[in-house]
């Protein structure tokens, strides 16, 4: 009899542990099927929204109207085709780490960005913070530059069924007392 009830302790223990880990694993199903990876379309580019496309390189993720995102644990990658018209056909790619350190990208001796990228706990928001700088051109005098830094916010939503990812940015620059704010909607092609 003892040997019997202890057989049955052992089966129930062994039941409820494989119940949980089921549901584990159709929790992390369900989450690696709600992720920021695929190929994504808008009508218009992050930066067109708020106009200031003349901020980013050609090969930058903000110019694009299409992204191919590809979400690994601690980081996604967003590869672009080069937007300009007339442009050889090429696809830059860009590193987002989950991390929260700062990383930078030099688009020549005059202008780049430097940026942070959060993820939040449920892997559905995304937070990056950009510093954009540039050289430009000072009104009404020859040849004179100076640095200009726009500071864009862009917190990356993705819809509960995985379907749309909508991006509002808000930006702000040295040059003017101006704060633009607007949102772009991407939808999954693929």
């Amino acid at each position: 009899m003892k040997y019997t009830s202890g057989l049955l302790c052992i089966f129930i223990f062994c039941t409820a542990c494989n119940e949980q880990n089921e549901t584990s694993l159709q929790k992390d199903s369900t989450n690696s099927e709600t992720n920021f990876s695929g190929e994504w379309k808008s009508k218009e580019s992050i930066s067109m929204g708020g106009n200031i496309v003349c901020l980013y390189g050609e090969g930058d993720r903000m110019r694009s109207k299409t992204m191919k995102i590809a979400e690994q644990a601690d980081f996604l990658t967003t590869e672009v085709s080069n937007p300009s018209p007339g442009a050889a056909l090429a696809t830059s790619q860009e590193k987002l780490a989950f991390d929260g350190k700062e990383s930078e990208i030099n688009y020549g001796p005059e202008r780049g960005k430097k940026f942070t990228v959060k993820l939040s706990a449920d892997g559905k928001t995304m937070t990056v913070n950009s510093v954009v700088h540039l050289m430009t051109a000072v009104p009404f005098s020859i040849n004179t530059k100076k640095q200009q830094f726009v500071y864009v916010t862009e917190v990356w939503k993705l819809s509960n069924d995985g379907k749309t990812i909508s991006v509002q940015a808000n930006a702000k620059t040295t040059s003017f007392d101006e704060e633009r704010s607007w949102k772009t909607v991407f939808d999954k092609v693929r």
